[in-house]
């Protein structure tokens, strides 16, 4: 042999040594990775894994207790989890989850774990609560159903894979799925577990490819009944059926692919369409609203759901003492005449200066809505914390928020619907957005009636509701002195929109005798996410103490005339009332006896605000340690994962 070739020998063999051990070294440092993830602090005890099993008849269990059996056996610390004993908002603690879930009638998931696939659909949604909520979190999931169902054929895992991978946790492997009635499942299973254990044990895929990325331990692709063109064409759909859309584009302005059917569809009757079309319809599904008739609405409360565990109401619960377990969120009109950018609902809604649509009975609307409500209510049975006594409350709404969605107002037979709820003697508290000032005058009596004052001049007012009458700013100042007018309990609500109108104090101040309230609401805007309709970020939106220091300017400005009487810290909103009117011997009286409420009501004779006020407990008022959170209620703080803004 040549001096040349035995120095290339020499080099190869060097070369060869020197990849091995960077692949040693490599392989060491990811299986510590792993490790630290399972466990970010070693000199506590390993936090176990959760193997969740979503089964009806017991298959899916049976599998989660042989998959356990296995991970035992390869001293894999794992947890077998049963959902409905299980508290969803600790998953965000967990570093890795294994899930074998069945599907049931219709795509759904079985009974006992529609509370943990509802949290994780609500959250996957919920723009507050962040893209990095599981950002910590490690998963796989394997689908148990029958491809008998068709399209429903193991629809419950794949959702669980796409809502977990929404919240920011990291999938080892794509779906797996395994067909009961093909015989097949065994196989299917034993191929998915083994793949998973060659990932738990040696920390990275066995073809060094980062997590997630669809590619199995030899490099094949891994058992997926969904090809990637019918995913891309699925989320092409999804986009197309379920896209933020207003009635102006639907009505036939420039009709898009995802339109074309809406003119085919959308019943007419005596020239009158309806207002929810089955593309507004999928939008607002999709946000979990129950759609009533053809333009009405229901949804259930975050603050619902909270109060029937008993974790706390809303800031009506401390301000007004409504009960947020038995309060009903509804609107008999989804269509507005703003277009306002801090819109929680990116205008999905439709949008319209007067009736234009087929209108439904007032009586079957009300119906509607409290069956629904209740049918939303009763999901929560077996819920953490949720009590019979609660449930049974919640069952029979006390309450009726007309602030869902859209201008209530503009239906036409709201005074009925008004007494209908209230000769079932539930209170109601109506928004309107200050565009409609004939219909404020002519309304009946009701609890307490809400004007949106978003801002204090006509330049700004333009800015932030976006209106679509050409005299906006006549309607709104017009709608202030109806407002005037009225007896019963009246709200200026205030939103504040950090570079908005944040420095309207003086302006503010100047149209409070215009309604003279007995009420001021501030409140703090909330990020609704990015959208192409509007440009607000997290810059826009005020820190509580923000809140506090423009409320307590404004009350100082008005020389006593209004306080500030109460807060709620949790939801960014402070109360200014009337001083000579609810503060008595020192005592604040913000709270509303409701039974006397429905008493006056039902005399037919005159009454005002005065005559149906309650006192205020220590712990609403403003400045209590408790921040404005009942102390009968148990304080649940959640861990919030928001992604970073560089």
């Amino acid at each position: 042999m040549s001096i040349s070739s035995a120095r290339g020998a020499q080099l190869t063999l060097i070369a060869l040594l020197s990849a091995t051990t960077f692949y040693c070294f490599y392989k060491s440092r990811r299986l510590k990775q792993l490790k630290l993830s399972l466990n970010p602090n070693p000199s506590s005890s390993p936090r176990k894994g959760k193997l969740f099993f979503i089964s009806q008849t017991g298959t899916s269990k049976a599998l989660a207790q042989r998959l356990l059996d296995l991970l035992t056996t390869n001293d894999l610390a794992f947890e077998l989890v049963d959902p409905s004993n299980y508290e969803p908002e600790d998953l965000p603690k967990e570093t890795l989850v294994l899930i074998i879930a069945s599907t049931w009638d219709d795509g759904q998931p079985p009974s006992s774990a529609k509370f943990f696939t509802n949290w994780l659909a609500e959250s996957a949604e919920d723009f507050r609560v962040g893209s990095m909520l599981l950002s910590q979190c490690k998963f796989s999931v394997f689908g148990v159903g029958s491809r008998a169902y068709g399209a429903t054929f193991n629809a419950v895992g794949r959702d669980l894979s796409k809502r977990m991978r929404a919240l920011g946790a990291a999938e080892i492997l794509p779906v797996w799925e395994g067909d009961v009635d093909d015989g097949d499942i065994d196989q299917v299973f034993e191929a998915w577990s083994g793949k998973l254990m060659r990932f738990l044990k040696g920390g990275v895929a066995e073809n060094g490819l980062a997590l997630g990325n669809g590619v199995g331990a030899e490099g094949e692709t891994e058992y997926s009944d969904v090809s990637d063109d019918e995913e891309e064409e699925e989320e092409v759909e999804e986009k197309e059926e379920g896209g933020f859309v207003d009635l102006e584009d639907i009505a036939g302005k420039a009709p898009s692919r995802g339109t074309v059917t809406v003119a085919k569809t959308n019943g007419t009757a005596n020239g009158k369409r309806d207002m929810v079309t089955p593309v507004i319809r999928a939008s607002l599904e999709k946000q979990g609203y129950k759609i009533i008739g053809s333009h009405s609405g229901v949804k259930i409360c975050r603050w619902t759901k909270s109060q029937l565990r008993g974790r706390g109401g809303c800031y009506k619960h401390s301000f007004y003492g409504i009960e947020s377990h038995r309060c009903m969120e509804a609107t008999p009109s989804l269509a507005c005449a703003n277009k306002c950018v801090f819109c929680w609902r990116h205008h999905t809604n439709p949008v319209g200066k007067s009736w234009q649509w087929k209108m439904d009975d007032p009586l079957e609307i009300v119906n509607t809505a409290i069956d629904l409500h209740s049918k939303m209510i009763k999901q929560m049975k077996g819920v953490p914390g949720v009590t019979l006594e609660r449930l049974t409350e919640g069952l029979s709404p006390r309450h009726c928020a007309l602030s869902l969605v859209g201008e209530p107002i503009m239906y036409p037979e709201i005074n009925t619907l008004v007494d209908e709820l209230h000769r079932r003697r539930i209170s109601t508290f109506l928004v309107t957005n200050a565009q409609f000032p004939e219909k404020i005058r002519m309304l009946k009596p009701i609890t307490q009636l809400y004007v949106s004052v978003d801002a204090a001049t006509k330049e700004s007012l333009k800015a932030i509701d976006r209106p679509l009458f050409g005299d906006f700013w006549e309607r709104f100042i017009d709608s202030l002195k109806a407002l005037k007018e009225k007896q019963q309990r009246t709200v200026y609500r205030l939103t504040l929109v950090k570079g908005w109108n944040t420095e309207e104090i003086e302006a503010y101040y100047n149209i409070f005798s215009i309604g003279n309230p007995d009420f001021v609401e501030i409140k703090g805007v909330t990020y609704c996410g990015s959208s192409a309709t509007s440009k607000l970020t997290m810059e826009n939106v005020p820190w509580h103490a923000d809140v506090k220091a423009f409320s307590e300017a404004l009350a100082l400005r008005s020389n006593g005339e209004y306080e500030v009487a109460c807060e709620h810290v949790h939801s960014c909103c402070v109360l200014l009332a009337k001083t000579e009117k609810f503060k008595i011997n020192g005592q604040w009286f913000t709270w509303i006896d409701y039974e006397k409420f429905h008493d006056l009501v039902a005399s037919g004779k005159p009454f005002d605000s005065n005559d149906y006020m309650a006192a205020t407990p220590s712990w609403a008022v403003y400045g209590a340690v408790e921040g404005g959170f009942d102390p009968y209620q148990s304080r649940y703080r959640k861990e919030r994962h928001h992604r970073s803004n560089q």
